[in-house]
């Protein structure tokens, strides 16, 4: 019964595992939302950032590197409060969306590579050339603009397309500021 009891006993004050687990929360966000914002996938950045230290609290609860099962349940309630409230003030504020997930960078337009941004994006010729061979796209002067989202896909709009649907699914109305 006691090893029950010690199971369940604190180790750690609360204090101390919201603190620490709101500054690796918030540390890992700045890293992924300025460094490494491109090769997220279609995950948002809080998103993967969620994912990742979730399943590291987790990890560390289940296998007892905590002491406690309720050390990392604290550590896991912290996090899950800080990727709610961050979900639902991106909702409600546009200012908090726009610093979570970047705008979308114009790589092409009227069939002139923006190398600014592509350097900017350390995105080579190369490899653009391959993502628009992938949206159907043969020659470069065939793309009215191409978008890289903040997601991290690219998004193509073919002269002539007039606001349809690019191929690969990527949908912006005729109305995009940009276009």
């Amino acid at each position: 019964m006691s090893d029950l009891l010690e199971l369940f006993a604190r180790e750690f004050p609360v204090w101390h595992m919201v603190v620490r687990g709101t500054v690796v929360y918030w540390f890992l966000l700045l890293v992924f939302r300025f460094v490494l914002r491109r090769d997220i996938g279609s995950m948002g950045v809080a998103d993967l950032l969620f994912v990742v230290l979730v399943a590291d609290a987790s990890s560390n609860a289940m296998q007892g590197e905590y002491k406690s099962i309720n050390d990392g349940l604290v550590l896991l309630s912290t996090l899950i409060a800080w990727n709610f409230v961050l979900d639902w003030l991106s909702f409600r504020s546009p200012a908090v969306a726009a610093f979570l997930e970047p705008l979308p960078e114009v790589l092409v337009r009227h069939g002139q590579v923006n190398r600014r941004a592509m350097k900017r994006e350390m995105i080579t010729r190369e490899e653009l050339d391959g993502k628009l061979r992938e949206q159907g796209v043969e020659d470069i002067a065939e793309v009215r603009i191409a978008r890289l989202e903040s997601d991290g896909t690219l998004s193509v709009f073919k002269r002539g397309d007039n606001g349809k649907s690019p191929p690969g699914g990527a949908s912006r109305g005729p109305g995009v500021p940009g276009a």
